[in-house]
């Protein structure tokens, strides 16, 4: 391997462990290939080789909102060379009762990412801004059909969050991850997506589809003239984050090298570049933080699921 301290851990009989890393590392993707956690992780997995010293490889397990690649990830062997893309999607699956896996049985790396939702429609909808759109569904309650990346994902609940502050009926379908949902806008199988900005960007710029607000606090760099909820009277924020975690159990010194490894993708130019280019949101946490963080937004998410009556939707 090279830059990185090796495992120093003892097997039974006090043999000292070999380095690590010494074979490839597996990524797990729980989403679809060509969607935003795809494509971060493959990038996080190109760019890790060198620092790792090993080769990095992205599977994508995907269905279940989330839940098979989740599960993967807990119960690969809990040896470091199986790493988690994980989303913001393990603090719900389980309050929706999709699945039993939680951020309890993983082990936080790094947070290297968080996006907001967006509203995106066909340019030639029946309504070109939010207002408009929100006048379309108080008259026709349940007609626009809007895409999201699985039922209880993060795009789901932004969707229906957002339809409850204000007031009016949407009708949710799932597909396996933020680019068939977007593709789907695009076929007219569905009349909106909320998906991320980095998702929707390519048939935005150079498509047929048109944002019609944020969900974050602020604007976006990538699409400045697009306003906030919040801008146009609704106090709502919702959005996604993306991280790497490993199965619980994981020795922390190999935890700790990993950590290392990916901390120092995340902070080259390399990476930051790749993320500011193709519009997605640089947020970094600490293992420790990012275990945290985790925590926190697990019962976070466990009251807005209540709130909204979603829990007995899975």
């Amino acid at each position: 391997m090279s830059g990185l301290a090796g495992c120093a851990g003892e097997l039974g009989g006090g043999e000292e462990e070999e380095d690590f890393p010494t074979q490839d590392i597996e990524m797990i993707c729980p989403w679809a290939a060509g969607g935003g956690t795809d494509l971060t992780g493959r990038r996080l997995a190109e760019l890790g080789q060198d620092p790792l010293g090993t080769s990095l490889y992205v599977t994508n397990q995907t269905g279940g909102s989330g839940s098979a690649g989740f599960n993967a990830i807990a119960n690969a062997e809990a040896d470091g060379y199986t790493v988690g893309i994980t989303t913001v999607e393990i603090c719900t699956i389980s309050h929706l009762g999709i699945a039993d896996v939680t951020p309890e049985d993983l082990d936080a790396v790094i947070q290297y990412n968080f996006d907001p939702a967006t509203l995106t429609v066909p340019g030639d909808a029946p309504y070109s801004t939010l207002e408009e759109f929100v006048t379309y569904a108080e008259e026709n309650p349940g007609e626009i059909r809007v895409s999201n990346s699985g039922t209880g994902a993060i795009w789901h609940l932004s969707a229906a969050g957002f339809a409850q502050e204000a007031g009016i009926e949407l009708s949710h379908v799932g597909y396996d991850g933020g680019s068939p949902a977007t593709q789907a806008v695009v076929s007219g199988e569905v009349e909106a997506t909320a998906a991320s900005a980095p998702e929707v960007a390519g048939q935005v710029q150079d498509g047929p589809l048109e944002i019609l607000a944020v969900f974050g606090e602020e604007r976006l760099d990538m699409f400045p003239e697009v306003p906030t909820l919040q801008e146009s009277g609704y106090d709502f924020t919702m959005g996604a984050w993306r991280g790497l975690t490993v199965p619980q159990g994981t020795d922390e010194e190999r935890i700790s090298t990993l950590e290392e490894g990916f901390t120092s993708v995340y902070e080259s130019e390399d990476f930051q570049s790749f993320m500011e280019e193709q519009g997605f949101g640089l947020v970094y946490r600490d293992a420790e933080e990012f275990g945290q963080f985790m925590e926190s937004e697990y019962e976070r998410f466990g009251g807005i699921i209540d709130e909204l009556g979603l829990a007995q939707s899975g």
